[in-house]
């Protein structure tokens, strides 16, 4: 199980592309500004071994384990 985590931690890229993709999906104004595509520009990826996050502006904005990624966009109120 330990070795399926290490293999399948999501790289930078698969962050950065849920990352642009979700900020298009939860707002098309945002998506059109680019406001993905700056975001995910200025991400920076943490690998840790068998998971991984990104962070923008000192806030996390990506999580990611198993090849799976959930990005929390810093922005949105919460509810």
């Amino acid at each position: 199980m330990v070795g399926l985590a290490f293999l399948s931690n999501p790289s930078a890229e698969k962050h950065r592309a849920k990352i642009r993709e979700q900020v298009a999906e939860r707002s098309p104004l945002a998506g059109l500004l680019g406001v993905g595509q700056l975001t995910a520009f200025a991400s920076t990826y943490h690998p840790l071994g068998m998971a991984s996050y990104t962070t923008a502006s000192g806030k996390v904005v990506s999580v990611g384990a198993f090849g799976v990624v959930v990005v929390m966009l810093p922005w949105e109120e919460k509810r």
